[in-house]
């Protein structure tokens, strides 16, 4: 049997660590967050960056490899369980306000490490189980127009003012959140209506994918107000919000300053590997199942994740994914990292 799956077994620490934080008090609360954004990026500096591709009959194994599969199938449970872990224990009356704190943190990470980017790699695939599973990720982060916007918007608009999850040419992260959280989901609304209106259908309608989502996630909501309280759907909500922005910073990241030309009235040219930034980064890779080999991901989007390669004239970042999410943090450490390699790439 085939047990290079097993690599991407080291995804599956950061839902150990919420387990110590969940179970623990104290600074192990927190364990998630070092994991995520100290613990990684030191490893990321250690090992380095590997742009190796498999060879072309290995990649094909490993594509048809339903080991991989199960392994992704196991992070739905594992989500939904935390995050039911998590409503019974947040509100708790022998934990302190940091410990609560650490835990909010925590299930975020998870929301967007495992809920999000797991949604994001199951919502490309044909199967329809599999686009179930999609949703049901994205509903534990409140965020299920992804699932539309996505696929049906930013792979088309990417790197076009059209599209609110590429970040512009001196954008900072913080005004970056703000348009992409309400562009996104207006996209999705936009998508759905001229979908529905083409096929004769009204916008205002259960059949519309929106407003189903939407009581989906209303529901969610109510659900967890009637049983756990007002506190704890409180703190539900945070954690999705930083779930969301996770994965917003992940967009800015990925995107930031690269644009498509116009070559006609209607018509931006095809996409390009160029057109995202690319991270070989060998740990931050595994944690995320591949999804930092983004510029491929664009290229091919119906390709899985663990076949994703190391793309030729790609943008590179100079390190992995949790490091360049603390540097967008800051923006003009940011800026004077990334617009100096943005400048060079353009010439």
């Amino acid at each position: 049997m085939n047990v290079r799956w097993m690599k991407y077994s080291l995804a599956f620490v950061l839902p150990g660590c919420t387990a110590m934080s969940f179970s623990s008090h104290g600074f192990l609360t927190f364990l998630p967050v070092v994991f995520a954004f100290v613990i990684i990026p030191i490893a990321d500096a250690l090992v380095g960056a590997d742009s190796k591709n498999r060879e072309k009959m290995e990649s094909e194994l490993a594509r048809t490899d339903r080991w991989y599969d199960m392994m992704i199938y196991l992070t739905v449970p594992v989500q939904v369980g935390m995050l039911i872990w998590f409503l019974f224990v947040v509100d708790d009356s022998a934990s302190s306000a940091m410990e609560t704190v650490g835990r909010v943190l925590s299930m975020g990470l998870m929301c967007g490490v495992f809920g999000i980017n797991v949604a994001h790699e199951l919502g490309h695939r044909s199967r329809p189980y599999e686009k179930v599973m999609a949703k049901m990720m994205l509903s534990t982060s409140l965020y299920m127009h992804f699932f539309i916007e996505h696929n049906r918007g930013h792979h088309r608009n990417v790197g076009t003012p059209e599209d609110a999850a590429s970040a512009r040419p001196g954008e900072d992260v913080y005004s970056f959140y703000l348009r992409t959280l309400t562009g996104s989901f207006a996209s999705a609304w936009r998508i759905v209506s001229k979908e529905r209106s083409r096929r004769g259908q009204g916008v205002w309608s259960l059949g519309n994918e929106m407003i189903q989502y939407l009581f989906i996630e209303i529901g969610i909501c109510v659900l967890i107000g009637y049983v756990f309280g007002p506190f704890t759907l409180l703190m539900f909500l945070i954690a999705a919000l930083i779930g969301m922005l996770l994965l917003e910073s992940v967009n800015y990241i990925e995107h930031y300053g690269l644009k498509r030309n116009k070559v006609s009235e209607h018509r931006y040219e095809e996409v390009q590997a160029w057109h995202s930034w690319n991270s070989d980064f060998v740990i931050g890779r595994l944690v995320l199942f591949e999804l930092t080999r983004h510029s491929d991901h664009h290229w091919d989007p119906s390709k899985p994740y663990q076949v994703l390669d190391s793309m030729p004239r790609s943008r590179e970042l100079p390190a992995g994914y949790p490091a360049m999410i603390i540097t967008a943090l800051i923006p003009p450490l940011w800026f004077s990292v990334m617009d100096k390699r943005l400048a060079f790439t353009m010439q």
